[in-house]
């Protein structure tokens, strides 16, 4: 059973492994952007422009706040996948119980702080006074919701970490399936408005967290830990903390440029933000095998530096890179020509000027997509490997890119201008990461040799 249950990435083809490993994952993310359009859709035809764009102008702020959640959660998952590739299972139970503790602590004090200044958030954003309200009631209950968010990623992250790509896409497909139903439920039948489709998400999710948790106990021999190993141990916690903290900041950092930039778009009216949340969630869509080949690459980092093996670290690296390329090529050709077909499942036929303003931010974006999947698979593989500090510098300059459009491009160019503000950021992201690659390489390699002659002495 434990057999079945794990996954070792430090042995085999490292093409047919990354495949293997991402193809369920890239499924668990299309699913989790299947219920976020789902409740896009929703809320664009049932409750109109003005709602949607509600939902929309919260994006960065959700992104900013949740994307830290979940990258804590993904740094905290390193350490244990690089005790399993090294065969030490108990520092690998104590991990996962540290970071049990610890996800425990920053959830507690995150749903509190972060809830009290929810409304204030928004202001400073400069949100239009008529979509205010909506946009308020749909984010704070969200952040209620973040126990939730690190009960899901740090239980799916765990079972990642020792090879199972698939059972966490299993409980979202449950969860998908849940979320529309409540969606419906909440928004149409309850008319709950946009809180509706928030209360569904968290619901939704809380099942997924279950899911895992149950699943972790009855089909993981190898995670069930001692009386001692559940102590709380400082040496754990600070090697945690140190891999999750700079994963989690390089989320919100990014994300604190998508804040000024979505403020400038607030400032270009309610239109503006309608226009960028349907492109927004679309493109999300289309990002999805970027995210799966970037989760795929910390685990494969992970276990295989535990192992000591740069040379599948190498080619894993460049074996990923074609599949990146290729994505992108193809993502690209097919927007061109359905950008404006697709934009139709957000609003109806007559918002012309979203549809026009969604396609051209879509066509932009994708045009730049292969820069993109060099920014997940250098950025993740490195952070699995141990590297995690180099996400807050590549996080860094992205915000100064989104800051950079957000503060000088939108007030001269307008909508336009917005639509290369990710383009731009990735751009910056990858002048900083490609460097940073070669120098974590011949670092490890440098460090390798001195380890093998201290063993051979």
């Amino acid at each position: 059973m434990e057999k079945s249950a794990t996954k070792d990435l430090t042995v085999g083809s490292p093409m047919k492994l990354i495949l293997e490993f991402s193809i369920p994952l890239l499924f668990g993310f299309l699913f989790q952007q299947f219920y976020s359009l789902i409740d896009t859709i929703i809320v664009g035809r049932t409750l109109g422009v003005n709602a949607l764009a509600a939902v929309g102008s919260t994006g960065s702020v959700f992104f900013m706040i949740i994307g830290f959640c979940m990258g804590v959660c993904s740094g905290f998952a390193i350490p244990v996948a690089q005790r399993f590739g090294a065969k030490d299972e108990s520092g690998m139970r104590r991990m996962v119980a540290n970071s049990m503790w610890l996800c425990i602590v920053f959830a507690a004090i995150m749903t509190v702080v972060i809830s009290a200044f929810c409304r204030n958030i928004l202001q400073w954003m400069n949100t239009p006074e008529d979509i205010i309200e909506s946009a308020y009631a749909y984010i704070i209950v969200i952040f209620m919701g973040i126990p939730i968010t690190y009960l899901y990623n740090m239980l799916s992250g765990i079972i990642r970490s020792l090879g199972d790509s698939k059972t966490p896409v299993y409980f979202l497909v449950l969860s998908s399936v849940l979320n529309i139903i409540l969606d419906f439920v909440c928004i149409i039948n309850l008319h709950m408005g946009v809180a509706g489709a928030a209360v569904a998400t968290v619901i939704s999710q809380g099942v997924a967290g279950v899911g895992c948790l149950f699943y972790m106990i009855y089909k993981f021999p190898i995670l069930h830990l001692q009386k001692e190993e559940w102590k709380m141990d400082t040496h754990s916690m600070k090697i945690l903390c140190g891999m999750g903290i700079p994963m989690g900041l390089q989320y919100s950092i990014t994300a604190i440029g998508s804040v000024i930039l979505q403020a400038s778009v607030n400032g270009l009216g309610s239109i503006a933000v309608a226009s960028m949340t349907a492109g927004s969630k679309i493109s999300f869509f289309f990002c999805c095998p970027f995210d799966a080949l970037g989760a795929t690459m910390a685990t494969y980092g992970g276990q295989n530096i535990g192992a000591r093996r740069l040379d599948r670290i190498r080619e894993g690296f460049i074996k990923c890179s074609y599949l990146g390329i290729g994505y992108s090529v193809l993502a690209f050709i097919f927007m061109l020509f359905f950008a404006g077909k697709i934009t139709l499942l957000f609003v109806d036929a007559k918002e012309t000027v979203i549809i026009q303003q969604a396609s051209e931010y879509l066509i932009i974006t994708m045009a730049f997509f292969i820069l993109l999947a060099f920014v997940n698979i250098i950025r993740f593989l490195i952070q699995g490997m141990g590297f995690s500090k180099f996400a807050i510098l590549a996080g860094v300059f992205e915000m100064a890119a989104r800051m950079l459009t957000g503060f000088l491009l939108v007030p001269i160019g307008g909508f336009t201008a917005a639509c290369f503000a990710s383009p731009i950021a990735w751009i910056f992201a990858n002048a900083f990461l490609f460097p940073a690659y070669f120098y974590v390489m011949k670092k490890c390699k440098r460090e390798f040799g001195e380890l093998q002659e201290l063993e051979e002495g």
